[in-house]
């Protein structure tokens, strides 16, 4: 059974899952969709929550927690690619699809970027549109926006 704890940040309330000691799940807001959960702050999760609270304040640009995304062999393919794009930079989905060696398969990996359950984390707001525009996000494209400012520095007035 995961737990879920859901934190207050500056990017409103995000709630975050752990099932045997890795993270599982990062959602937005206080509606989740996650089965099977029991509401419990633990050790896991407050760590979690602090190296999220770290990176909205722009002090930590990499995130050291154990992950265990749920998805097809596809998916985890793909987020195991997010997690190369490094901080205040960004990928098309194309590329992403070359990376995987999948070349025309840039649907699919914009399916498994928006079934991404750790957000964030695995950073699939670091994935734009071939001409560089900002295109799906879970959280909306706001926050999309929100977040790729933040890594590179520009600060919201």
């Amino acid at each position: 059974m995961k737990t879920l704890c859901y934190f207050e940040t500056c990017f409103g309330p995000i709630g975050i899952a752990a099932q045997d000691g890795a993270i599982t799940d990062v959602v937005f807001g206080q509606e989740t969709a996650i089965a099977d959960i029991t509401a419990k702050e633990t050790l896991l999760l407050r760590e979690a929550a602090g190296q999220l609270k770290a990176y909205f304040e722009g002090k930590r640009k990499i995130f050291d927690l154990p992950l265990a995304p749920q998805g097809t062999a596809f998916q985890k393919e793909v987020w195991a690619a997010l997690l190369t794009i490094p901080y205040g930079e960004t990928r098309s989905y194309g590329q992403i699809a070359s990376q995987i060696g999948r070349p025309s398969a840039s649907r699919a990996v914009g399916m498994a970027n928006h079934r991404n359950p750790i957000s964030i984390l695995i950073p699939c707001h670091r994935v734009i549109g071939a001409k560089g525009d900002l295109v799906g996000y879970g959280g909306g494209l706001e926050l999309k926006e929100r977040l790729l400012n933040l890594e590179k520095g520009i600060r919201r007035q």
